[in-house]
């Protein structure tokens, strides 16, 4: 049809089994546009990096299919290696090289013409803010630096398409924040794809134009993060009273007395309220929670985040502690 984007990512019914009968990803299905940044938004062990393994072919699905920029990634492995770049949990870089040494022997790798070798190191070492320390020893480099490194490493042949598998996990915020510049340039200037992974809220929140929350394999709520946060269609009340002496329980009852709020819940140490006119409901919540002599740490108002639509959707928030982890064989 005239005028409608190509897909660039696709997977129908995916499934990958780990033994003895660990079904990591489950019947997933992508259709991820070209020209998009696509968040994969997950906590460990939800599938995220297996389903990366398998759309960059380092891992044969089981069952079901998958193509990028429409070759099949089972029958045509070399030819979508050749097209894609990818930057994964840990960066695979050789601690005696110079960064410069590494995008000229990537740019060998991939055969960019070699009079075209070193204009293209000299960009990419640019893009990544690396040019002041592109002829030191990458071992002498930064956590954050290293990870910028690599993603120029995956972009030397100028593919379309690029998998970041939790790009910043671990890194401080500067760096964090000079990797979503990256990414973001050069998909509005380049009109590169992005299939990023990620535990980060914000960086879902900040880059993704669609973000699908994956959950035991599956994926359990998809859209724009602005559609996604809408269709929570409420306010949120968090009220935090600990759980000494069995208050928290004592707290719920409270809460769930209060006329018209129809989903309360315990989230760890807090009770947790969707409702329509969270300013009306503020009120009453507090005097139910006095009548029941409750104490109240601290109590919120807010509109709905990405992380209230993954505490929907999972039942629990995406723990910030799970963010310094990565998957494990069978995520």
């Amino acid at each position: 049809m005239p005028g409608e984007t190509a897909t660039a990512i696709f997977s129908e019914a995916l499934v990958r089994v780990f033994p003895p009968d660990v079904r990591a990803v489950d019947g997933l299905a992508l259709d991820v546009k070209a020209g998009q940044i696509f968040g994969f938004l997950g906590a460990n062990g939800s599938g995220k990096t297996t389903t990366v393994r398998m759309l960059t072919t380092l891992l044969r699905p089981t069952s079901g299919r998958a193509s990028v920029l429409g070759v099949d990634v089972t029958k045509e492995p070399n030819r979508v290696r050749s097209q894609i770049g990818v930057a994964l949990q840990e960066a695979s870089l050789d601690d005696l090289q110079t960064g410069r040494e590494l995008l000229r022997l990537q740019s060998r790798l991939y055969r960019v013409p070699p009079n075209e070798i070193e204009s293209r190191v000299g960009h990419l070492l640019e893009i990544v803010d690396l040019v002041d320390v592109a002829d030191r020893r990458i071992k002498t480099y930064s956590g954050g630096m290293k990870r910028r490194l690599d993603l120029a490493a995956a972009l030397v042949h100028n593919p379309t398409v690029v998998f970041l598998d939790e790009p910043t996990t671990g890194l401080d915020p500067i760096s964090r924040e000079a990797i979503w510049r990256y990414v973001d340039e050069l998909n509005r200037e380049r009109g590169v794809t992005f299939f990023l992974t990620t535990q980060y809220l914000e960086e879902a929140d900040r880059l993704a134009h669609d973000v699908a929350i994956m959950d035991k394999g599956k994926i359990v709520a998809q859209g724009s993060p602005e559609q996604l946060k809408a269709s929570i269609g409420a306010d949120v009340i968090t009220v935090n009273v600990g759980d000494t002496d069995g208050m928290l329980q004592k707290a719920a009852e409270a809460v769930r007395s209060v006329p018209g709020l129809t989903d309360v819940r315990i989230v760890d140490e807090s009770i947790v309220v969707y409702v329509r006119d969270g300013k009306s409901a503020v009120a009453p919540v507090v005097l139910a929670l006095d009548e029941r002599k409750v104490p109240v740490e601290e109590i919120t108002l807010a509109r709905p985040s990405l992380d209230d639509v993954f505490l929907r959707t999972t039942g629990r928030h995406l723990e910030a502690g799970e963010h310094a982890g990565a998957e494990g064989g069978a995520a």
